[in-house]
């Protein structure tokens, strides 16, 4: 019999809010994260708009030495982090070292770092501009190295990289070490800083970005009829995952248990989801199984809801493919519409919004919904928040190439 896995912290970093609090309060309130992008000049960008982190400073988080060593993708996760384990009251003691992981991962990496140091040396063509913190900089491993040396976690840290479905993905892989017995703990989660140049002019190359940027907080349109396209988030999500036995010895508040997980791939397309949904069902319907939940037992669901033409009627479709008739019955929001989409740190924020719905009988809103889409005909929690009882929560996450993996959270009893 696999071992129960239990959340016993959270940390966000997110475009509504810098800590959990803050970030669960504007989530519920509706409130949208996206503004006019302030990081670069976008006089000659179609997208000028973003969900930006706002107010952020990482010194509050490490020396002013150490933010200079760092990407920004690293200063959210370290942040995401630290608030996470204060939540959790976990130490890392030396007995406990080397059965205890932290598993970080980041779909864009270093790509600020990258950018700058790219244009450094292009335009001056001196090795010696470039530096000797550049490498840990730039790969999507080095938040979770430089969080694991400072909790002092010695077990496997192997951050995955899925697209948008990596935070999902990366929280998974910590929940199935726990499960197996490799390791008893994990602060797990993901996060990313991709509204650079490079990344806005790539994502809107490939049409998947609004460009309604006249309106920046009604851009966001998940499964309404007149959606107008992702829009660029940034932030980290991290949650501690322990064990239970460990986490009741210690005294852990436990805020959930994490009970099922799978990912999937759709085998289609390099961007495109597959039209039939049947990948990302396949992914629920496994998450279901794995966690021993049937169906009509699912509460809420948190989507994936990217606002896009081909997200919204494809993961409608893979809901009812994966739940039946219950489908009709299950709210399903979109949190992206306020945080915007936040690469392979949403899913790790959209887990720590699941867990908040449990704690707290609410389900988001999708906020900016006002005309139905025919192909996209379920419960989507229109504009207002909703008070109810929510005992299992299913966070999907479906990613650029085909990845699909989904989370089941359900709330703890003993």
């Amino acid at each position: 019999m696999s071992r129960r896995v239990v959340i016993t912290g959270l940390g966000l970093v997110t475009p509504v809010g810098n800590d959990v609090p803050t970030s669960w309060e504007n989530i519920v309130n509706g409130v949208s994260g996206v503004v006019p992008i302030t990081y670069f000049d976008t006089t000659n960008y179609e997208v000028k708009i973003a969900a930006q982190v706002k107010d952020f400073d990482p010194a509050n988080y490490m020396p002013y030495k150490e933010v200079r060593r760092h990407d920004p993708y690293q200063h959210y996760q370290i942040a995401a982090a630290t608030e996470a384990i204060a939540d959790s009251g976990l130490e890392i003691t030396e007995e406990m070292a080397d059965r205890s992981s932290v598993i970080l991962g980041s779909a864009t990496g270093g790509m600020h770092s990258f950018q700058t140091y790219s244009t450094l040396i292009y335009e001056t063509d001196n090795p010696r501009k470039m530096t000797p913190f550049a490498i840990p900089m730039l790969v999507a491993n080095g938040g979770s190295d430089v969080v694991a040396i400072q909790v002092g976690a010695r077990g496997p840290s192997a951050p995955l990289v899925s697209a948008c479905a990596t935070g999902a993905d990366t929280i998974g892989f910590a929940f199935q070490m726990i499960q197996m017995g490799r390791i008893d703990r994990a602060i797990a989660g993901a996060g990313d800083f991709p509204i650079i140049n490079l990344g806005i002019a790539a994502f809107d190359r490939v049409g998947a970005c609004s460009r309604h940027n006249d309106d920046p907080a009604g851009s966001v349109r998940p499964f309404d009829l007149n959606r107008t396209g992702m829009v660029f988030g940034e932030g980290a999500g991290v949650l501690v995952l322990e064990e239970l036995e460990f986490a009741k010895a210690r005294g852990a508040n436990i805020l959930a248990e994490l009970v099922g997980f799978a990912s999937t791939t759709d085998a289609y397309h390099r961007t495109a989801p597959a039209p039939d949904g049947r990948g990302a069902a396949h992914a629920v319907n496994l998450a279901l199984a794995d966690g021993g939940i049937n169906v009509t037992d699912v509460s809420y669901i948190n989507a994936h809801g990217t606002a896009t033409s081909l997200n919204d009627p494809t993961e409608t479709t893979a809901i009812k493919l994966a739940l039946g008739d219950h489908a009709y019955k299950v709210p399903m929001s979109s949190t992206k519409s306020m945080t915007g989409h936040a690469m392979g740190a949403t899913a790790a924020m959209e887990a720590v919004f699941s867990t908040l719905a449990i704690r707290d009988n609410v389900a988001p809103p999708t906020i900016n919904y006002e005309t139905p889409d025919p192909d996209c005909d379920l419960d989507y929690v229109p504009n207002t928040a909703r008070e109810m009882p929510i005992d299992v929560v299913v966070s999907n996450a479906f990613g650029f190439g085909g990845h699909n993996a989904s989370l089941v959270i359900k709330r703890f009893t003993d």
